[in-house]
């Protein structure tokens, strides 16, 4: 079913309103975990790509298959198992590092999709327990496997108001990130205009060129 076209999901008629998408209320009953066992980078675009019809209501292992029942509910779809080519569903969990072997790599952070782990290079991480979504993302990263799972509270798992904040952060994050990539990108184009006005600079990069480096 990966790459099958599915027919767009519809809301009944009752439920459509100018305020609320129908990727919204999709993304709504996503767990905002943000892991992208879906196929997907985050909650948002997955619920985007169901409503469009492109990827079906059972790539969630974290909502499980409480949420393939509320999704399928909503869009008047039938109930699907869980796809296992994306996950199984088993409780979610919390990311700890075990502090005393951290390194200060910064991979960690790189990798944390909701801004949940606080540090700096070579210096000791921490995960911030209150805001982790139990993604797993960093466990992967970690070239020490200094990082630990364990339960994550049963309140905390399925807290609405937890999944909001989590959503709030992956798009400060997602933002911010945004921002730097555009901020470099303009950096780089300030330089290569710089370099190419400026005819000793130009000399010396094209010095470079015929020698095999790279650079201004």
């Amino acid at each position: 079913m990966a790459g099958d076209e599915l027919p767009a999901a519809r809301l009944p008629p009752s439920m459509n309103t100018p305020i609320d998408t129908l990727a919204d209320r999709i993304d709504a009953l996503l767990p905002q975990t943000q892991c992208e066992q879906c196929g997907y980078h985050g909650c948002r675009p997955y619920a985007e790509a169901i409503a469009r019809g492109k990827a079906p209501i059972n790539r969630c292992p974290p909502g499980g298959a409480a949420g393939i029942a509320k999704l399928a509910a909503l869009l008047d779809q039938p109930l699907l198992s869980l796809d296992p080519d994306h996950g199984i569903e088993k409780p979610r969990m919390l990311a700890r590092i075990v502090e005393a072997d951290c390194i200060g790599c910064t991979k960690c952070i790189q990798a944390c999709p909701v801004d949940a782990i606080v540090g700096a290079a070579k210096l000791m991480h921490t995960v911030i327990a209150d805001d982790c979504t139990g993604c797993e993302l960093c466990v992967a990263a970690c070239p020490v496997d200094c990082i630990v799972l364990e339960p994550m509270p049963l309140a905390q798992a399925g807290d609405v108001a937890h999944a909001d904040a989590a959503r709030a952060h992956f798009q400060r994050r997602e933002a911010r990130l945004a921002r730097e990539r555009a901020q470099r990108e303009a950096e780089l184009a300030a330089r290569k205009v710089a370099v190419e006005t400026n005819p000793v600079l130009a000399a010396l990069a094209r010095a470079r060129a015929k020698q095999g480096l790279s650079g201004p």
